[in-house]
């Protein structure tokens, strides 16, 4: 891995993160034959946690009060994230994933009066408003409502990224996930039960786990030594699209033109405004403004 990571370029590094990360939450949302929607993301978490935890031993550098509540609080954001699983039942994933979009697009945004911010916002008003298109069915009203609350769980992770930068770095994920998997997977093998631990939803789950995580983490991780920050999130702002490519390959998942172009204004109504909240502020050292990675592990 380190080998690949250092002779493929760092841009194309971080797409093939965002691949690996939209071909995972693809599959699996085929768990939700076998799992409900409080077992899939347990399994998930649980499974990244682990492997997470045993390749970077986090651990080590919690010494403070105020950063383990940092840490808790990343947990939560980052399991709250993955409220984007259960929101799949009831929503294409490039939808979803748009959707989700939209906290890294408010935090970008934030406090911005300026004329082009007003017109990215704007923009993705304008996709939101193609995304919805009636005519291709219903978007049901549980899916939306669970992909936003995802969206202001990733929103809040990005916040609570920058107040452990100095002191984690890019390790800040494989703290808060094991976190977060305490949050979540109790509640997956209270609701599933000996489900959980069938061998071929193991074997499921560790693919999920380890395509839709733990790779695009360590991918992302060499790339962000590499670019700036906004490159980087530039990058990382085409998920969506990538999403809706992987359900259509993946799941079958037909989206109408309407949503395509909707689809394809957020992106880029996200990348313009990473790219002009980096220059307004300078590169962060620790490049966790680009670090919307975190659906995976979301």
């Amino acid at each position: 891995m380190v080998i690949v990571e250092t002779v493929i370029p760092a841009p194309y590094l971080v797409l093939a993160a965002a691949v690996c990360t939209q071909s995972g939450q693809a599959l699996g949302k085929h768990l939700f034959d076998r799992l409900d929607a409080l077992g899939v993301p347990g399994l998930r978490m649980g499974l990244a946690a682990i492997v997470l935890v045993v390749v970077h031993r986090p651990w080590r550098r919690l010494r403070t009060p105020r950063q383990i509540a940092v840490v808790l609080g990343l947990g939560v954001a980052i399991a709250g994230m993955n409220l984007i699983y259960p929101a799949l039942q009831y929503l294409p994933l490039g939808v979803a994933s748009s959707i989700q979009l939209m906290g890294p697009l408010a935090v970008a945004v934030a406090g911005s009066r300026g004329a082009r911010d007003l017109g990215v916002v704007a923009l993705a008003a304008a996709g939101l408003w193609l995304i919805r298109d009636p005519a291709s069915g219903t978007l049901h009203w549980q899916g939306l409502v669970l992909t936003g609350l995802s969206a202001a769980a990733m929103a809040a992770y990005l916040l609570l990224s920058r107040a452990l930068a100095d002191s984690f770095g890019h390790s800040a994920l494989a703290i808060g996930v094991p976190f977060a998997a305490c949050l979540w997977l109790p509640c997956g093998i209270a609701s599933n039960g000996v489900t959980m631990f069938q061998p071929q939803v193991l074997a499921w789950g560790v693919v999920v786990a380890i395509l839709s995580a733990v790779i695009p983490y360590s991918m992302e991780m060499a790339a962000l030594a590499r670019i700036p920050a906004s490159t980087a999130g530039v990058l990382l702002s085409l998920e969506p699209l990538i999403a809706a490519i992987a359900g259509l390959l993946i799941l079958g998942e037909a989206l109408s033109m309407h949503r395509w172009l909707g689809i394809v204004g957020i992106c880029a109504a996200t990348a313009v405004a990473i790219r002009r909240t980096e220059h307004q502020r300078g590169q962060p050292k620790s490049g966790l403004e680009a670090d919307t990675d975190r659906s995976r592990c979301t």
